[in-house]
Parts: structure tokens; sequence; C-alpha cells
């Protein structure tokens, strides 16, 4: 198992990585011109990486606009998952929100995606509504969910 992890903040080097998790996890996955533009342009995005001595293997991105952020996305590789690293993920970012003066945070998880609900609800999330036909690919819906931080 990983014997060092490490959590920082995201930078252009990471993007093949990211790519790679991306292809791994999405059906429809962001661009490179997507993640440059998030570190290069966004003055509103935070994405933070999780590694270890193979490399990174699990990111998360968020905007925080004013007082509330949102989860654009969060990914782990394949063999990464099932061990309460998107967890440990999700905690850290959650306080790094918090650190920057969030009050609360929110995201969209797809209707069938019971996995990420329960990770989210395990850490205080909330049905919030739906966004119909969210997804691109395929038109499933959205759960937004909300946490106060």
């Amino acid at each position: 198992m990983n014997k060092q992890l490490t959590f920082r903040t995201m930078n252009e080097k990471d993007i093949d990585q990211i790519l790679e998790i991306e292809h791994a996890s999405f059906t429809t996955p962001w661009s490179r011109e997507s993640f440059e533009n998030e570190l290069r342009k966004n003055q509103y995005a935070h994405y933070t990486v999780l590694e270890d001595e193979e490399g990174v293997f699990g990111y998360c991105g968020m905007w925080i606009i004013i007082d509330e952020a949102h989860i654009t996305n969060i990914a782990l590789l394949p063999k990464y998952r099932g061990k309460k690293l998107g967890e440990a993920l999700l905690k850290k970012v959650m306080e790094i929100a918090r650190g920057k003066g969030a009050k609360t945070m929110t995201l969209e998880v797809r209707i069938s995606n019971d996995i990420a609900q329960s990770l989210y609800r395990k850490l205080g999330f909330q049905n919030g509504g739906i966004r119909k036909n969210y997804y691109t690919d395929d038109h499933e819906d959205a759960l937004v969910m909300w946490v106060n931080l």
C-alpha cells in the first residue's frame, strides 16, 4: 500500500497524470486545455492532488466564490479506490475550503453513483435538488448535494 501520501496544490506539470485519472474515471473527461485554463486563468479555482511515491493518483478541484465552495471534480485512479483515499482527499479539500473562508460546499453527482453519494453523505452532505439532464454524454440527472462547513 501507499507508504507516503502527500496532499499538495496541483500545478501544470501534473496535467498528464491528471488526464490519466480523468480518462480512467469519466465517460466525458476534461481536456488538457480545460485544466490549463483552470490553473492559469480561473481566480476561483483551487486544485489539490494526492500522490504517493509512484506519482499523482487522485485529485479534487473546487471553485471558491465568496463563501461558497463548489466541487468541480474529484477522482482517483481505479487501483486506489475503495481504500478510504477519496474520503481523505475530500476531507482535505473541505479543510482547505474552510481555511479560505467558505461556509458551505456543493457538488453534483450522478443519480446512479451510489458509491460517491454514500461518501458524500458520510461527510455530512445532504440532498439539495436535481439537475435534469445534467450530464452531456447520456443526459443522466445530477443530484445536487450541500454541506455546511
